[in-house]
């Protein structure tokens, strides 16, 4: 998988990200992919599936193509320079299709914008600093682009957690919470939220899953799979 050198680097919450897609998806949409760790990580699991790839960074977008080939999922992916918080008629000029993927998933920026320390690296900021406002945008996007009855799916950190549960909550049904801890003793620090459009189900919190053994650094035997891409998360 090729990276920047510098700046904004995919890891677990990618991965994460891409495993949890539903196993009969048939078109998924990445917004925010970066390099496209988490479309190719969907691709990977679900050989019946295509992906839509959407980043305002073309420098990211770059290598999101590059390692679609060399994964040779290059036939099975389209990739999109648009900003995700773009108008809609923006979004639609440059590809982006309403009410048209079955699965939308997101690693959006997470820390809110007016507090903390931007990094100095502007792609790096720009993949991980936002404020509610912007967030919101993200959520309208998903929910305008998923089909009727399709998921939403996306990745955050728990201390930043209430407006995109706002979010969500304003739009969808059917919210489902996983809660993820780095071990079974210790707090929750990110969680997965996944919705369906047009349901008026109840929220549902899941038990927390932890990712890691109680000593030491080895992850968890269902993390672990996950991680070498022999398993999906089933949740």
């Amino acid at each position: 998988m090729s990276q920047p050198r510098h700046g904004f680097r995919a890891g677990l919450d990618s991965v994460l990200l891409g495993a949890a897609v539903a196993s009969d998806s048939t078109a998924l949409l990445d917004l925010g992919c970066g390099v496209g760790t988490a479309g190719l990580v969907a691709l990977a699991h679900n050989p019946a599936l295509a992906a839509t790839m959407v980043d305002q960074n073309s420098d990211m977008l770059a290598l999101a193509r590059l390692n679609a080939e060399e994964n040779h999922f290059a036939a099975r992916t389209t990739v999109i320079e648009v900003d995700v918080a773009a108008k809609g008629a923006a979004r639609l000029a440059a590809g982006l299709r309403e009410n048209a993927y079955s699965s939308v998933i997101a690693n959006p920026p997470f820390f809110d914008s007016a507090g903390g320390t931007l990094a100095k690296d502007g792609a790096r900021a720009d993949a991980r600093h936002m404020g509610a406002e912007s967030l919101d945008l993200w959520v309208k996007t998903a929910a305008g682009a998923a089909a009727a009855g399709g998921e939403v799916i996306f990745i955050y950190p728990v201390e930043s957690l209430p407006p995109l549960l706002s979010a969500f909550a304003a739009r969808f049904g059917a919210i489902t919470i996983l809660p993820l801890s780095p071990r079974a003793d210790v707090p929750v620090t990110r969680v997965l939220l996944r919705a369906v459009k047009g349901s008026r189900a109840p929220l549902t919190m899941l038990s927390t899953r932890a990712l890691h053994d109680v000593e030491g650094r080895a992850f968890t035997p269902q993390f672990d799979a996950i991680l070498r891409g022999t398993a999906r998360l089933v949740w």
